[in-house]
């Protein structure tokens, strides 16, 4: 390995580290969210050869929820890297693209069926595209930079 292979596996920017963070963000928000939807559901009664049914039970619904959201993030951002590089342009179609075939791929797996993949990956696809329509942001850029300090020497108080 070269020193330049070295280089682009150090770049945060790489499609490979951006796929690698959407699907590890991907795991944290859906373990979070599996935790929730555990919560609302009633503890199960105490089984013969279970210990703890209702932290497995939190554990298993966790691990599901956060597999899914890890797949569908990592999908999502690996193809819309691979659109973008094939494209060349930075626009709402990459996204879009992405986005269809992560809730295709993933939703359509889990409902076996191709009625139910066409139809997430379709919410998933005008989701994304209607998000980077929109800018996706709450700042508006005016062009200023502001520090936390100012630039000006204080006057000599004696």
């Amino acid at each position: 390995m070269d020193h330049t292979d070295l280089h682009a596996m150090d770049d945060d920017e790489s499609p490979v580290m951006k796929t690698i963070k959407g699907a590890t963000m991907g795991l944290a928000a859906g373990s979070i969210w599996g935790t929730i939807v555990a919560t609302w559901y009633d503890v199960p009664r105490v089984e013969r050869h279970v210990a703890l049914p209702g932290l497995v039970r939190t554990l298993k619904m966790c691990g599901n929820f956060g597999l899914t959201f890890a797949a569908v993030g990592g999908l999502y951002i690996g193809v819309e890297q691979l659109v973008q590089k094939q494209r060349m342009k930075r626009d709402y179609v990459n996204g879009a693209v992405g986005a269809f075939v992560a809730g295709a791929t993933v939703y359509g797996y889990r409902g076996k069926s191709i009625q139910t993949a066409l139809t997430a990956g379709s919410l998933l696809a005008c989701t994304s595209a209607l998000l980077d329509i929109g800018g996706r942001t709450t700042r508006v850029d005016n062009g200023k930079e502001y520090y936390p300090y100012t630039t000006e020497k204080r006057p000599n108080v004696n």
